[in-house]
């Protein structure tokens, strides 16, 4: 056999795992039916996901430099950045920023403080503790709607915590009218939201608490090392990701505050629990400015990415 010969012949031999197997895999008679039902398995959520995510932000973005009107017999024009002027320019925008930043500079570390510690008291093996586990999580799975009316009925000048109040003070101290008090009306929602929300950010705690190993515990307590030693040096070290991940979530549910509003106080009193979200809404649907609303939702949009940015830069991993 020549040379020339044994070379050609080397070179039909395909190469272990090269692209003459995967020719043959792809020709495959059951290749092409994998990959149809692969595609026919996301196409629903690739639809909804078009139809009512995308879609409306793509129109959302375009309508923020136009004059559209919910109901107007005028046709939509371009008005480029006109919407952002007056915008920028409305006291009852800077007046929501104000207070979503409120909210949340209070909300962020008290309801995560709270989950953590409730993650805590139930990482343990006692009996009775799948009993305290769902007390804690109800609030969760109860409509933000109904909590908001039931706490609108408690935080009325007659309602239950002014009684309460008044009862275990000998009746020294008389509750304020919560709701319709511009300086009690933001922090009595903020008392509303920890309450309702903790519970949910509780179990990601929980799962993170029992991701750590245990024998991370059993070697500190042979070193001697204490409760707190323990939790400072093993458990706060081991929810790094953990707690990224419910810094996040609870940021962004704060920044868009909306339900409580809506339900309990309508923006007041004195637009002291307006926020950006409701704003937008009710620029849309009540004033009937689609493109002003347009403008407010992009702004909320690149303040969220913002604020997630930040957040993700300073709780990365450092080496």
């Amino acid at each position: 056999m020549t040379t020339t010969q044994l070379r050609s012949r080397t070179s039909a031999v395909p190469a272990p795992g090269g692209t003459t197997e995967a020719a043959a895999r792809r020709k495959r008679p059951g290749h092409l039916r994998e990959q149809l039902s692969g595609w026919g398995m996301i196409a629903p959520a690739a639809v909804l996901l078009l139809a009512f995510v995308f879609l409306p932000a793509i129109l959302g973005f375009g309508l923020a430099f136009t004059n559209a009107r919910l109901i107007s017999p005028r046709p939509v024009e371009f008005v480029g950045m006109d919407n952002f002027a007056r915008l920028f320019t409305d006291p009852t925008f800077w007046r929501s920023l104000l207070n979503v930043s409120y909210f949340a500079v209070v909300v962020v570390p008290v309801q995560s403080g709270l989950a953590l510690a409730m993650a805590l008291l139930i990482n343990k093996k006692f009996r009775g503790v799948n009993f305290f586990r769902t007390v804690y999580f109800l609030p969760v799975v109860t409509s933000m709607v109904v909590v908001s009316l039931l706490w609108l009925f408690m935080y009325r000048k007659d309602g239950l915590i002014n009684e309460l109040l008044s009862t275990f003070s000998f009746g020294l101290i008389q509750g304020a009218d919560w709701l319709n008090d511009p300086s009690t009306a933001m922090p009595a929602i903020i008392g509303l939201s920890i309450w309702q929300a903790a519970g949910f950010h509780m179990i990601i705690w929980l799962a993170g608490l029992q991701s750590i190993s245990g024998e991370l515990y059993e070697a500190a307590q042979l070193d001697g090392a204490s409760r707190w030693h323990q939790f400072r040096y093993v458990t706060w070290p081991g929810l790094k990701h953990t707690r990224t991940l419910v810094l996040v979530t609870i940021t962004i549910q704060a920044l868009g505050l909306f339900d409580q509003v809506s339900v309990m106080t309508q923006g007041g009193p004195l637009d002291s629990t307006t926020t950006i979200i409701y704003e937008a809404v009710r620029s849309g649907f009540k004033q009937q400015e689609t493109s002003y609303a347009s403008a407010i939702s992009l702004v909320f949009f690149v303040l969220v990415l913002l604020v997630s940015a930040v957040q993700r830069y300073l709780t990365r991993e450092k080496d």
